[in-house]
């Protein structure tokens, strides 16, 4: 995932404006214990981090990772599961005292990305992905999300006996999406009965993120896009190029049809409900110069932040594409594949955990912002249960978050400052919102 922030200090500024009135939380009683154990655990934590950095894995194959979760995670006392979705690693810790059902996640798996920062732990990691011998490198930064989370099992293990209620960490194969061919990630995971027994009442999830170090950010509702793959295969009628009225040139129906796709999200869609985006990022047609040929080829995506306006969409652009190519004599076959859905912060339950995440981050660092385009599968967790996802802010201090490598990039580099507020927040979150009535 990416995010471009150029205008980050704007958007800083004017966080108090943007920001909903959070309710009061009173923070769980044990939470001067939560904090004490967490700074115990930070160290660990750094070195998990480093150790998981150097060593990356592919979706689906995070054999290694999945490994040292289930080892720490059965050492503190959690039942474990293994092989959910793959690699996945489900662990369940019942506190002594009877409540509700707060899952945590963090994702495990790396990208086919060629490190580029200068660390001496810095991955040299290779492996085969679609056929090709490419780098692995946690470039999307999930190696500071699993680091977190086992920290914050540490932490919650022990707190066990005067924990009001059930917490479950899921440890997710696949969030960047399975190798072709598989089934993989939370979608998966659901299936396969990581939500079931016990049965979460809320779960919350967080991402490093290109915001200043040690900042908790987030977004009341539509937080990140939904994001569907879009085909469609222009059919003319193949002539010679020195004679097109002996056919139907696809390749100008496709031009029309990229146009008129433009003018759905222009001209078509309530523009004060929700940003939409229907791209374009591929024609692929023809094979020589003098040639009209019988088909172009077209892939994009699409994206949205709403599920009613997502299906509006599809039934637009297959209007559209269907109809241009019609009035030319051609015809368009149209495929649209959902993906993942909208990434959905309840907007009650953001509210409520305002407060923990102020204790976590220290006053004014909590900051709302605008929604992403990029897309994140905890939205299949977040349509289980109601949830919150954050982003946690990892560009150090001497940087211009505007400016920084984003994530996917070989030069994304994640400030280790921002771990013991990822700790904090994910602990503070699970024993406030058990501790709730």
């Amino acid at each position: 995932m990416s995010l471009n922030i150029p205008r980050l200090a704007l958007l800083v500024a004017v966080a108090a404006i943007a920001r909903p009135a959070a309710q009061t939380t009173t923070p769980s009683p044990i939470t001067a214990e939560a904090d004490r154990l967490a700074a115990a655990v930070q160290p660990k934590v750094v070195t998990w981090r480093r150790d998981l950095h150097q060593h990356p894995e592919l979706g689906n194959r995070e054999v290694r990772t999945a490994g040292i979760v289930a080892e720490h995670l059965r050492a503190l006392g959690y039942e474990v599961r293994t092989n959910v979705a793959h690699t996945g690693v489900v662990g369940t810790l019942r506190g002594g005292k009877p409540g509700k059902v707060v899952a945590l996640r963090a994702d495990m798996d790396a990208l086919p990305v060629a490190e580029e920062v200068d660390l001496p732990f810095a991955s040299k990691a290779r492996a085969t992905w679609n056929g090709q011998e490419v780098g692995v490198m946690h470039a999307c930064g999930h190696d500071n999300h699993v680091a977190i989370l086992m920290g914050v099992a540490e932490v919650l293990a022990g707190l066990k006996d005067r924990l009001p209620g059930t917490v479950t960490l899921l440890f997710q194969p696949a969030e960047e999406g399975a190798p072709p061919g598989e089934e993989g990630g939370a979608e998966l995971m659901i299936k396969e009965g990581a939500f079931d027994n016990p049965r979460p009442d809320a779960v919350f999830g967080l991402h490093v993120f290109p915001f200043p170090v040690g900042t908790i950010n987030y977004r009341v509702g539509g937080a990140m896009a939904s994001t569907d793959d879009l085909h469609i295969v222009v059919r003319g009628s193949q002539t010679h190029g020195a004679m097109p009225w002996r056919g139907v040139d696809p390749i100008v129906v496709a031009s029309q049809v990229v146009l008129g796709l433009q003018t759905i999200v222009s001209r078509q869609i309530d523009v004060t409900l929700t940003p939409s985006i229907v791209t374009v990022g591929l024609i692929r047609g023809g094979v020589r110069s003098n040639i009209i040929p019988d088909h172009v080829e077209m892939a994009g995506t699409i994206r949205t932040f709403d599920e009613g306006t997502r299906d509006e969409l599809h039934r637009r652009v297959r209007r559209t594409a269907e109809s241009i190519a019609a009035a030319a004599g051609a015809s368009a076959e149209v495929t649209i594949t959902r993906g993942y859905p909208v990434t959905y912060n309840d907007p009650a339950l953001t509210q409520r955990m305002l407060p923990s995440l102020e204790r976590a981050a220290g006053t004014g660092r909590v900051v709302a912002v605008p929604p992403t385009t990029t897309a994140e599968d905890f939205s299949y967790f977040a349509r289980q249960a109601p949830g919150l996802f954050l982003f946690l802010g990892v560009t150090p201090t001497d940087t211009d978050p505007g400016k920084a490598a984003p994530n996917h990039s070989p030069r994304f580099f994640a400030d280790e400052g921002a771990l013991p507020v990822g700790v904090r927040a994910l602990t503070y979150l699970a024993l406030d919102f058990l501790a709730q009535p």
